[in-house]
C-alpha cells in the first residue's frame, strides 16, 4: 500500500486517546536537570575560568559548541581560539550558562524526534533564536532574574518534537500540507490530529511536572493573552517567535508569512507594554530590531 494511501486513512483523535500514547513518550531529564554542576559553579559568588573550564571539558558537545561559538563571525576575533579558558573568558557568564541549557536539551529533542524527515537543524535554531530573543524583548520591559524566559524560548515548541515522536504519521501529513497549502499550522494540526503543537506541549509538560512558566509558555506561545501565569515571559516568547518568523530565521513548521509589523501590532506587544509612552515603545522596536540583525552570526556558532 502506498504512503499516500496510508495517509489518506489517517483519522483525527480524541483528547483520550492523545493523552494516553502521550505516556508513552520519553521524559526529556535535560529539562529536570540542565549540567547541573555547571550551574551551580556558575551560580557562586566567585567563579574561577578554570573550575568552569574543567566542568565544560567533561561534556564534549558543550565543548564543540563553546569553542565554535567563539570562533563565529559574531565575535570578529583575529585569532582562533583552541583553548576551553580563552573561550570561557570571551563568551563570559552569561553566554557559558545558556549554552550549557542549549546542548543538552537540543540532544534530548533529537532523540525524541528520531528520524522523522523534517528540517530539524533549521527547527533548532528557530526554537535556540526564539530562546535569545524572548531574553532580549523581556529585556526591553524588566530586568529577568534568572534563565526562566530563555528556557521558555527554548521549549516552546516542543509539542512538535512530541508530535513527531508520538504521532510520526500525522506529523508527517500535517507538514507535507504545511508546505503545500502555507495553510495556518495550528488548524492543521487540529483538522489531521485532533490537536495543536501547542497544547499538545503543554499536556506533555504537564504530564512530567515541569515548572509552569515552561508549560504555560508551551501552551500559550500563540495566545498568551490566555496565560494565567508567568504573562511577560508568555507575551515575550510569542513576540520572539514572530520575529524569528518574519526574519525566516530558521523553520517553525509554519510556513505563513509574517508580516514586518505583525509582531509589534499582536496583543502580545500590548501586554508586554501596556502603559509605556510612544518614545519607549520605539527605543524598545529599535533594540530588538538591531539584534535580529545579529542573530543568524550568533545561531551560526550555535547550531
Amino acid at each position: 500500500m502506498s504512503q499516500v494511501a496510508t495517509m489518506n486513512r489517517l483519522a483525527p483523535l480524541s483528547r483520550q486517546q492523545i493523552n494516553a500514547r502521550l505516556h508513552s513518550c520519553p521524559r526529556l531529564p535535560s529539562l529536570s536537570t540542565v549540567n547541573s554542576a555547571l550551574r551551580e559553579l556558575l551560580a557562586a559568588d566567585q567563579s574561577y575560568t578554570a573550575q568552569i573550564s574543567e566542568v565544560i571539558r567533561r561534556d564534549p558537545s558543550l565543548t564543540a559548541r563553546l569553542l565554535r561559538l567563539v570562533n563565529s563571525v559574531y565575535f570578529g576575533l583575529n585569532v582562533p581560539v583552541n583553548s576551553i579558558e580563552e573561550a570561557v573568558f570571551y563568551l563570559g557568564l552569561r553566554q557559558i550558562r545558556q549554552l550549557a541549557m542549549v546542548t543538552p536539551v537540543i540532544e534530548d529533542f533529537q532523540k525524541m524526534a528520531g528520524n522523522t524527515e523534517f528540517p530539524w537543524r533549521e527547527f533548532w535554531r528557530h526554537c535556540i533564536g526564539t530562546a535569545i530573543m524572548a531574553r532580549e524583548v523581556l529585556s526591553a520591559v524588566r530586568m529577568p532574574n534568572d534563565e526562566a524566559d530563555y528556557v521558555a524560548g527554548l521549549v516552546h515548541d516542543v509539542g512538535k518534537i512530541v508530535m513527531a515522536s508520538v504521532f510520526p504519521q500525522h506529523f508527517a501529513e500535517i507538514h507535507r500540507r504545511a508546505l503545500e497549502t502555507k495553510a495556518p499550522l495550528q488548524a492543521l494540526e487540529i483538522e489531521v490530529l485532533g490537536m495543536d503543537h501547542a497544547e499538545l506541549g503543554g499536556l506533555y509538560l504537564e504530564q512530567h511536572r515541569l515548572p509552569q512558566v515552561m508549560i504555560e509558555s508551551a501552551r500559550f506561545h500563540h495566545s498568551p493573552e490566555r496565560a494565567s501565569q508567568h504573562i511577560q515571559i508568555v507575551a515575550a516568547v510569542h513576540v520572539a517567535d514572530l520575529l524569528l518568523r518574519h526574519a525566516q530565521i530558521g523553520v517553525s513548521g509554519n510556513y505563513q508569512n509574517v508580516a514586518a509589523e505583525a509582531w509589534f501590532e499582536a496583543p502580545a506587544w500590548h501586554l508586554l507594554f501596556p502603559n509605556q509612552t510612544d518614545s519607549a515603545k520605539a527605543i524598545a522596536r529599535a533594540g530588538l530590531n538591531r539584534s535580529l540583525e545579529r542573530l543568524p552570526l550568533i545561531l551560526e556558532g550555535l547550531v
